[in-house]
This record gives structure tokens, sequence and C-alpha cells, in this order.
């Protein structure tokens, strides 16, 4: 059956605070894991408290035993991608090889003109992307020195060290829908596909293309794991669900349409029933408001045990 995780936006007020209590309820709920977002803030105002990613996720990795984990992308726009190895080597092995690695190109224009970052236009942005899925995939699967000569990153006898106690180093996701330029990464690159806010028919169009891209580099379509991201508004009963639509200028029925997990207990089961018939073996949860714990626990004490029979 499907799995159920919890992904929150860091960028949108997380603190030491916050980040303590969630991790905490979403292990002891039993949700499969908790994934965040890499961000120095929101493409808007106003600027809110947005706790630093490997920081954040180092604490996750020493102060939680069972979910899995990752950023729901870090883009490498940020770092340089031997750090990003190292980085995320290191996690993986202090959680027991609980991590995720969620890479990304990049797309938030306003977070980079802050702060110094080149996001460069997509074609750079995508082939500078490539080249660092090639250094991380490189460091993560050979103990011998690299050289690496590319556009943007170049490398002499680089090595990681100590190197993971995974095989490989952690999986790497991408996440995106694209079928011109991300799922062709996946194909080569990932050990995971992140789709982002598809219907299911939509999935299932995009994980068809995906197979033919596997197909194309010799890969097995079932080596690579599909899992989604999508917003989630679970409601206690209609009437909490028709406000929490109205609030959004949108009926409940119109929420589902566009992808999104919406309604009481019984719709949020039916609908992952049918995500996982589409092929979605893990979904994350998108959970917006970070203060709001009993209402994750009512949708993990109503929706987890259904899952499960």
């Amino acid at each position: 059956m499907i799995e159920i995780a919890i992904m929150i936006e860091g960028q949108n007020g997380l603190n030491w605070p916050r980040w303590q209590r969630m991790a905490r309820a979403v292990e002891d709920l039993g949700f499969a894991g908790l994934y965040r977002s890499d961000h120095y803030t929101n493409a808007q105002p106003p600027d809110l408290d947005s706790l630093e990613l490997w920081v954040s996720l180092t604490w996750l990795a020493s102060h939680t035993r069972r979910i899995e984990f990752g950023p729901l992308v870090s883009p490498v726009s940020f770092r340089h991608p031997t750090m990003t190895a190292r980085m995320a080597a290191a996690v993986d092995d202090l959680s027991g090889g609980r991590l995720h690695l969620g890479l990304g190109a990049g797309w938030q224009t306003r977070e980079h003109h802050n702060y110094g970052w080149d996001l460069l236009d997509v074609p750079a942005r995508f082939a500078r992307f490539e080249e660092a899925l090639q250094v991380i995939t490189a460091l993560f699967s050979s103990d011998q020195p690299l050289d690496f000569q590319g556009t943007y990153y170049r490398l002499h006898d680089a090595v990681l060290l100590p190197r993971p106690q995974r095989p490989g180093g952690p999986p790497i996701l991408i996440g995106g829908n694209g079928t011109r330029r991300t799922l062709p990464l996946v194909a080569k690159y990932a050990d995971e596909w992140n789709a982002i806010f598809l219907t299911p028919q939509q999935f299932q169009q995009r994980a068809s293309r995906l197979d033919e891209l596997l197909h194309e580099q010799g890969r097995d379509p079932t080596a690579v794991r599909r899992s989604m991201m999508t917003g989630c508004y679970f409601a206690y009963h209609q009437q909490d669900a028709r406000q929490r639509a109205a609030r959004r200028n949108r009926t409940p029925e119109e929420a589902r349409s566009l992808g999104l997990v919406f309604g009481t207990a019984s719709q949020i089961v039916d609908q992952l029933g049918t995500l996982a018939e589409a092929g979605v073996q893990r979904v994350m949860l998108q959970w917006l408001d970070l203060d709001d714990l009993d209402r994750l626990e009512a949708l993990a004490t109503a929706v987890l045990p259904q899952l499960q029979s």
C-alpha cells in the first residue's frame, strides 16, 4: 500500500522549536518520513524564519530512530556538489541510512537575487544541474580519485572520505514534472522520481514516459522509486472541508481536481488509493501550518490505520 510522509516548507517560519515538535510528532504518529524544502525565503515577502537545511537534518538524524527524511529538494545553485556529497553522506551515516538526497536545479528568482547566488537561464541551469549530478554520483559510487572538467565544476583527484556506509551513498531523488529536461535526468541519475501536484492521470502519463526513458538508458523501470509531493488539507467533517476550501476560493471538488489531497478521512483514503493505483509508492503530504499538530494527529489517527489494513 502507499506510504504516507509529511513535507513542510522550511521558509514558512521554521525554527528549532517548530522543527523539533514536528519531527517528534511525525515519528511518534507513524508516518513514513519527514521532508522539507531548502529555501532562504519565499518568492514574495514577508520573510519568515527559515532554519538552515543541513543543520536541521543533522539534528533529525540523531534525534529520530525510524523515519526517512531529506530535502524536497535542495538546489545545486546554493552549494558546491562536493560539499553536498560530503554533508549528505555524513548525515546518512549518522541516521543509520535514512536520508533521501533530493536535488534540483533551483528556480526561485528572489532568493537567488537577495543572497547573491547565480540562478542562470533555464538551459544553463539544467546543464549545471547535470554536472552536479555527475559529480555527486561519481563521489558516492567510487573511492578512486575523481578528475572532472566541466563548464561549472572542475575537480582534481577528488575523493569522498570517509566512504559512505551505504554502497553507492544515499539514494538520489530528483523532483519535478518536466518531460523534456527533468525526466531524462531522472532516468540517468536518480534512484527516486518525485512528482509535484499531479492528478493520478497526469502521474500515469509521466510515469509511462519515464519508463521509456529508463529503457533507453538500459535501466529497469522498477529501479526508480515513484513518489509525489502534493498539498494536503485534512478536514474533521464535511462542513470543515467546505470552509477550508472556501478560504482558497474553491470547492473541495475543485481542490481535488487540481491534485490536492483534500477532505475528510474517508475521502483522503479514497484519494490515496487512487494514487496508489496510478503507481505512486510514497506520497509526501505538504503540511503548511507548522503549528497545527492537533490536526496532524487527527489525520494520522484517522487515515494511517485504514491504509495498513
